[in-house]
């Protein structure tokens, strides 16, 4: 069994990265670039990597672009870790040989991870019962749902390492994956190392891996107006049970009505109905991706019954939710 590989080490670390149809290369960016940009900083060849697919030929991502691969996957291929990149229907991309392969591997006592939706063909091939994982936060309470021996967190990324070898390592999407590669680089080569591959991409971190994702991405709007996003942090972890307006003012630290102001100047609607709008984002999310009944959804984003959930859905999106989840069955 093999040392983790997120432990103090000049060695040179060999990743096998292997892509399934429809990722993300924004995704794949963050992930490889790193690893070259430490490489440059460095001076030497301190990672090495192989782009695979599952039968080694070019891989079409989500927007279309095709990638071309070293090879195909082999698990008895020597390396030190494999990083499943993926992002879009990873339950059909994840074939049986796939899975068949990653358990091989796994099995090795090397490292595996999961990029986005990597995390969920990881889960497929019950590469994390008992551990801890997460995957994008689209995707959370679905992965949750289907994989109930996972332990789900909504972190940026997570490490779950064992001493005797056997890491497994995930990330929700394209920036946690450079936050989750960038702290590899910083526990193998020193913190000197990861911050000159940070400066190379202009990159300032400002997130820890435990950090929660957010379903909103506050960027700007956290440093014009931290009122507002301080609001809004309130509604996303109030999702099932919605909070008053005065309650969400308390917590941004203002009157509801400079809430009721700041939110027009900054987002162009109300308090009220961009956090209806968070709350039929998850439901929809649940209805797309689960088979949970209604009823549950409902009650999940904070509606009092089916019907008023299927009202606002029906309002919202030109459907009712039981059609839309059909479409995406049939689809």
């Amino acid at each position: 069994m093999t040392a983790t590989i997120f432990a103090p080490s000049e060695d040179v670390l060999s990743i096998d990265l292997l892509l399934l149809s429809a990722f993300s290369l924004l995704s794949l960016a963050s992930t490889l670039e790193p690893l070259r940009a430490a490489n440059r900083v460095a001076g030497r060849a301190l990672y090495r990597w192989r782009l695979l697919s599952p039968d080694g030929r070019p891989v079409t991502s989500s927007s279309g672009v095709e990638i071309a691969v070293d090879r195909a996957f082999d698990a008895a291929d020597e390396r030190d870790a494999v990083l499943v990149v993926a992002a879009f229907d990873v339950a059909r991309h994840a074939t049986r040989p796939v899975l068949a392969m990653l358990r091989r591997v796994a099995r090795t006592g090397i490292a595996v991870g999961g990029v986005e939706a990597g995390a969920v063909a990881l889960a497929m091939a019950g590469l994390l019962e008992g551990r801890r994982a997460t995957t994008h936060w689209e995707d959370l309470d679905a992965f949750a749902a289907t994989f109930p021996e996972v332990e789900v967190v909504p972190s940026r990324f997570v490490l779950d390492l064992r001493r005797g070898g056997g890491d497994r390592f995930t990330t929700g999407g394209a920036s946690p994956a450079l936050d989750m590669m960038l702290e590899l680089i910083r526990r193998r080569q020193g913190a000197p190392l990861a911050l000159g591959v940070a400066g190379i991409f202009i990159y300032e971190e400002a997130r820890a891996g435990e950090d929660p994702q957010p379903s909103v991405s506050l960027g700007r709007l956290d440093w014009h107006e931290p009122r507002v996003a301080r609001a809004i942090r309130a509604m996303e972890t109030r999702i099932d049970r919605p909070l008053p307006v005065s309650a969400i003012a308390r917590a941004a630290g203002v009157a509801p009505r400079t809430l009721e102001a700041l939110f027009q100047a900054a987002v162009g609607t109300s308090p009220r109905a961009f956090y209806a709008g968070l709350r039929l984002e998850a439901g929809r999310r649940m209805v797309l991706e689960t088979r949970t009944d209604m009823a549950s959804v409902a009650e999940g984003c904070g509606f009092s019954s089916a019907s008023a959930f299927a009202r606002a859905f029906r309002r919202r999106y030109g459907e009712s939710p039981g059609r839309a989840r059909r479409e995406r069955r049939d689809g």
